[in-house]
């Protein structure tokens, strides 16, 4: 079996198309090529995992009309591209996972009359993904309640990060320098961290001395800088970045963090008690919705941004582990699903 991947521009849409493409490998005879972009993070990365790689120019649309007719001409020619690509790898199947890149692939799919899917991982769907549903044979969903947006043939799927946090090892905190006894608390915002997070977290990260618990806080490499200075509480470390992250929150008893999509299919997946603070910066506000539908399931607990100071935290932090309990279990009773394996098996009939 011969597939296309086609996902770009964050790990939200980069991780469950490499998750599909850990399912393919399993077995030797199938192909697989990925499409992205000529310039985000999926252009260094997925060559450098030995995937083969095309790649197209093109950008979201914007408020500047001079910028959207240069992006416009970028769309025809990437169409264009794509199509070239498809014909000449002649996959059985093509599949997009997220990002502006995705809509010429789909699109040059649909019009060579090549079966395709696309991949929503938020509970409210993107202006592309709406789009591509039209043209798409498929779409796959991470919530069950994203059904609704969608016309074409609908499948509840879940992540595929999920599904690989699952069989991820976890690593031993006692290695990392934290105690055996004590809860670990994970803070992270993402690989490059948020500033403003940060900021909010300097005095909080100073005061913070539970005696039973522990914290890992992760900036980001760009803000590790800003907290070579700050002196924190013995029972913080502050570390840039780390590596494992799906293995490190195997290994903790809650995290804090941003709500992205792949995230949560994580936090789902190893039933781990969060506090989610979802980016009001993204797109259709994505991140509220995800951690909303959590919170409202009482599976995490939400603080907004603006809502954010030490005292909220504490107070936040003080009721997850008063309800950790009745959390894990409405954790547990969520359906933990093959995503991988649904959407490859899926692809073969």
């Amino acid at each position: 079996m011969k597939v296309i991947l086609t996902a770009g521009g964050t790990g939200g849409h980069i991780y469950p198309a490499l998750g599909v493409i850990e399912e393919l490998k399993k077995d030797k005879n199938n192909e697989f090529l990925y499409i992205g972009t000529k310039d985000r993070m999926e252009s260094e990365l997925i060559p450098s995992m030995g995937i083969k790689y095309e790649s197209l120019e093109v950008y979201g649309l914007t408020k500047n009309i001079k910028t959207n007719l240069k992006n416009i001409h970028c769309i025809i020619s990437s169409y264009k591209k794509a199509k070239k690509i498809i014909k000449e790898f002649n996959p059985d199947y093509v599949i997009g996972f997220g990002g502006y890149v995705t809509y010429p692939v789909i699109m040059a799919s649909h019009k060579l009359k090549i079966k395709s899917a696309i991949h929503e991982q938020n509970k409210i769907p993107g202006k592309t993904n709406k789009i591509l549903s039209k043209y798409a044979d498929i779409t796959f969903i991470s919530f069950r309640e994203s059904k609704e947006y969608f016309k074409n043939k609908v499948i509840y799927s879940g992540n595929p990060c999920g599904q690989k946090a699952i069989t991820i090892s976890s690593h031993d905190k006692t290695k990392l320098g934290f105690h055996k006894d004590k809860k670990l608390i994970l803070i992270v915002m993402g690989s490059l961290g948020s500033e403003v997070i940060n900021e909010k977290l300097k005095e909080f990260l100073s005061s913070y001395n539970d005696p039973n618990s522990e914290i890992l806080f992760i900036t980001g490499k760009r803000s590790y800088e800003d907290f070579k200075n700050i002196k924190v509480t013995k029972n913080v470390k502050v570390v840039p970045f780390y590596n494992d992250l799906s293995g490190l929150m195997k290994t903790a008893d809650l995290i804090i963090s941003r709500a992205g999509a792949s995230t949560i299919s994580e936090i789902l997946a190893l039933n781990l008690p969060s506090i989610l603070i979802p980016s009001p910066y993204v797109a259709n506000n994505h991140q509220y919705y995800n951690a909303k539908d959590l919170s409202d399931k009482n599976l995490s607990i939400m603080l907004e941004q603006d809502n954010l100071n030490t005292d909220t935290l504490k107070e936040a932090i003080n009721n997850c582990f008063k309800n950790e309990n009745k959390i894990k279990e409405n954790l547990k009773k969520v359906p933990k699903l093959e995503a991988s394996r649904i959407i490859v098996e899926e692809i073969k009939k």
